[in-house]
């Protein structure tokens, strides 16, 4: 079995910015796994909020012994983006090998076309209208908020410019107590279903004792399976992303803990080309949110794309992944 790193840079589509920095690309790096005439891939998107770079996840993989398996892989890898993308692409390898769609090998049901969220970029009220009006024909929005009561103006703007569309918000860990009872009430009355990570990971002992009126989801704080016993009282949800999770294999894991605990699940991604959503797409069946619009913010993608359209984003096909 022989690995192989590559790193990729997307061009978006226009300036990505959340509370904590913008960007005009997304840095990827994909993990080619080849055995024999059969070659399996995985995308991973490092992320500085947890302590990874390039080039620590690139250390992680090639140290790597030359064999092993996923289960293997759960032992030798912690969660994250190395074992994401080297997950992925054992996956995709063992489809090609075997001619047997990932799906199956995984057990699940045959997977249909998921209604996924596009993300408005975190902007000023005016701005965060525009984007909203361009972008009014789809069933649901996730508006980046930055904190303080300039959220306010964000979602009512975004609300105006969007009257029929569902709106959660995604407040990146920006948020404090005071602000969410103060903000939940009046973006209950305008629409918002759910706010991702309000307040910070390390400090959200904090919503034990608020009255969620509005729905609280995990991000930053809902990692693995071992997350979800901090997370009993606080969140009603959680966000599962393979870069988090480490993994195809973990991440069904962790939805079937999560559902069996009582959470709602959400299934999102960082900002990647289709190779990175296409295994994110199994996970996404039949869960309460689905945020896999990576490649509707790129103006650049693979080769083979994910298809999207008035039913949400389809599964791959197999020249893709899986």
């Amino acid at each position: 079995m022989k690995i192989s790193i590559e790193f990729n840079s997307f061009k978006l589509a226009q300036v990505f910015t959340i509370s904590r920095g913008s960007r005009t690309q997304a840095d990827v790096l994909t993990v080619i796994i080849s055995r024999g005439k059969y070659h399996g891939m995985g995308e991973c998107v490092p992320y500085a909020r947890y302590g990874e770079t390039m080039e620590s996840v690139s250390q992680q993989i090639n140290a790597l012994p030359a064999e092993f398996d996923r289960t293997i892989l759960l032992q030798l890898l912690p969660a994250g983006a190395a074992r994401n993308a080297i997950d992925c692409a054992l996956w995709d390898l063992e489809a090609k090998e075997t001619g047997i769609s990932a799906w199956k090998i995984a057990g699940l049901n045959k997977p249909k076309a998921v209604e996924t969220a596009y993300t408005l970029s975190l902007d000023t009220p005016e701005k965060m209208n525009s984007q909203a009006a361009k972008n009014s024909f789809r069933p649901l929005l996730k508006t980046k908020l930055g904190g303080g009561e300039a959220d306010i103006d964000r979602i009512r703007a975004v609300r105006a410019g969007a009257l029929s569309s569902r709106i959660i918000v995604d407040a990146n860990e920006g948020w404090t107590p005071e602000l969410y009872e103060k903000l939940a009430p009046i973006l209950l009355n305008l629409g918002v279903e759910m706010v991702e990570q309000p307040f910070p990971s390390g400090e959200d002992e904090a919503l034990l004792d608020l009255n969620r009126v509005l729905p609280v989801c995990a991000d930053e704080s809902c990692h693995d399976r071992a997350s979800l016993k901090n997370l009993m009282g606080k969140y009603d949800m959680v966000n599962i992303k393979l870069d988090k999770t480490g993994g195809l294999t973990e991440a069904l894991e962790l939805k079937q803990a999560a559902l069996n605990m009582g959470f709602d699940v959400m299934v999102g991604c960082m900002v990647g080309s289709s190779l990175a959503m296409a295994p994110a797409i199994l996970v996404g069946q039949e869960v309460s949110v689905v945020d896999l619009d990576g490649p509707l913010l790129l103006s650049e993608d693979r080769k083979h794309k994910l298809f999207y359209d008035a039913e949400g984003v389809h599964p791959a096909r197999p020249e893709l992944w899986g």
